[in-house]
């Protein structure tokens, strides 16, 4: 055989060809070549959505790292270290807004943009982003993406993925533009700002707020706005829909008119909503109505606006009005179960979602009854949803127990302040009681590990993990222990 043959040969014996050499040619080998290179990366990649999921919010958070790193994001000279990239990219991209350093300091514009970039791009779903490029560039949705970003969006079918990804764009744009027209008149000519800071201040809080991500541009976060309804009241608009969830947007515009016809979703989040708004207002103001550091020097409206301010942001938007580390311990602890629940599935709100405490709530007065099913609104709750909730409650209770105590044995720091860190980490808040940036890097590596777990879901994280699924083809006999 000539020399010039026998790498050719080679190829051939590598790709399995049957024929002869001289009846392939070069064209039809690149072809080969480029057919099995593509069979194998596809091989790569994750094939169940949870996977896929993380992979995105990983993929995007490490990008965003690399970005913040460059000396352009970071005010002086220099660029910013590792650490600090790593925590502001990975608050940003799980809207929770927890910062090591001030935002409207540290951080240069193009720093800045980037943030609002990584927070829009988090709270619309990394997978949902992607998957809505795909429908813009090619017209069309492959399987694969389908059934990521139906399971991110909590879509019930693969056929309407379409649908609620534009949905999902169209409230996304339109709450953001009414939010940032109303923040840019506010700060332009309530307040005298020029028009062009002023349009850049709309634009970034309405994405911060929208997203429940917390992000400010003023070193005391909003303080400085405590009584003012103007830039408080549509944040707090802004928040509140953000964290109802897309799913129950979609049916208030629907049938807004018709409570009678709304899905228990829908039923369990507007009232827990309107619930958990009532009674966390009522709770902060009642603590520290007469705390001079917080609500004590105010005036009676400016003191309810704030607590209402308070109370909205604690169950998913890390902004504050008020001191939040002059507050009693006690209103911590309080609003640490305000974070804790959270806001409303497939959304931009954080925590166990108030459909989760719902069901947990339900099945406990069903049992106190004695009553054999759990029925919510007219409707059987499936035995499936007890058991989901049941294990994501208990695996979050775990994740911040043990990170709490891993936070004590690093710091000398009160339980009190640890515990609201770790669970405004875990639920994606972003309130601090000003820790954040006194913990040592293990500490705030840590805390970027509950934010990125927080964001996805104990649950999500956990199918992502998992290797492989077997069917159970046998089962137990039953038998019960005693509870109680």
């Amino acid at each position: 055989m000539p020399e010039a043959e026998r790498p050719t040969q080679a190829i051939a014996g590598i790709l399995d060809v049957k024929c002869p050499m001289n009846e392939i040619g070069p064209a039809a080998l690149t072809l080969r070549l480029m057919h099995d290179a593509s069979a194998r990366f596809r091989a790569l990649l994750p094939r169940h959505p949870a996977q896929a999921i993380a992979l995105g919010f990983g993929t995007a958070i490490a990008a965003g790292t690399l970005v913040l790193m460059l000396p352009m994001a970071k005010s002086g000279p220099g660029g910013s270290g590792f650490l600090e990239a790593l925590f502001t990219a990975t608050s940003a991209v799980c809207v929770t807004g927890l910062a090591v350093v001030d935002t409207s300091v540290f951080w240069t514009p193009f720093g800045q943009v980037t943030i609002i970039v990584l927070i829009q791009l988090g709270g619309f779903g990394v997978m949902s982003f992607a998957s809505l490029l795909g429908v813009l560039m090619a017209r069309r949705l492959g399987l694969r993406s389908r059934m990521q970003t139906a399971a991110e969006t909590k879509t019930t079918g693969f056929g309407d993925v379409r649908a609620v990804l534009f949905g999902v764009l169209r409230i996304t744009a339109a709450t953001e533009l009414l939010v940032a027209t109303a923040l840019t008149l506010r700060f332009a000519i309530g307040l005298g700002n020029p028009w062009g800071h002023s349009l850049w201040l709309g634009i970034f809080h309405s994405v911060s707020a929208f997203n429940n991500a917390g992000f400010a541009l003023f070193s005391d976060n909003l303080v400085g706005f405590v009584g003012d309804p103007w830039i408080c009241l549509p944040i707090a608009a802004a928040i509140i829909l953000g964290g109802l969830g897309f799913p129950v947007l979609f049916e208030l515009g629907r049938h807004y008119r018709r409570p009678l016809h709304w899905t228990m979703n829908t039923k369990l989040v507007i009232s827990g909503t309107l619930t958990l708004l009532a009674a966390g207002t009522a709770f902060i103001c009642a603590l520290e109505w007469a705390n001079p550091k917080v609500l004590g020097g105010l005036s009676t409206a400016d003191k309810l606006l704030a607590g209402f301010f308070q109370s909205v942001v604690s169950r998913t938007a890390g902004f504050n009005s008020v001191d939040i580390g002059a507050m009693d311990p006690a209103t911590w602890l309080g609003m640490d179960m305000l974070m804790f629940i959270g806001g409303g599935p497939a959304g931009t709100a954080g925590g166990l979602k108030i459909t989760t405490f719902a069901v947990l709530f339900f099945i406990m007065f069903t049992e106190i009854q004695g009553g054999a099913a759990v029925n919510v609104f007219g409707k059987r709750l499936s035995r499936s949803v007890h058991r989901q909730a049941i294990t994501i409650v208990l695996l979050a209770v775990g994740l911040v127990t043990g990170s709490t105590m891993a936070l004590m044995l690093m710091t000398d720091i009160g339980l009190d302040r640890l515990l609201f860190e770790t669970v405004s980490a875990f639920a994606t808040v972003g309130l601090s009681t000003g820790i954040t940036a006194s913990l040592p890097p293990a500490g705030q590596v840590l805390l970027v590990f509950l934010m990125f777990i927080g964001r996805l879901g104990p649950v999500t994280l956990a199918s992502a993990l998992a290797l492989r699924s077997r069917p159970v083809m046998y089962e137990f006999p039953k038998e019960r222990p005693l509870i109680g």
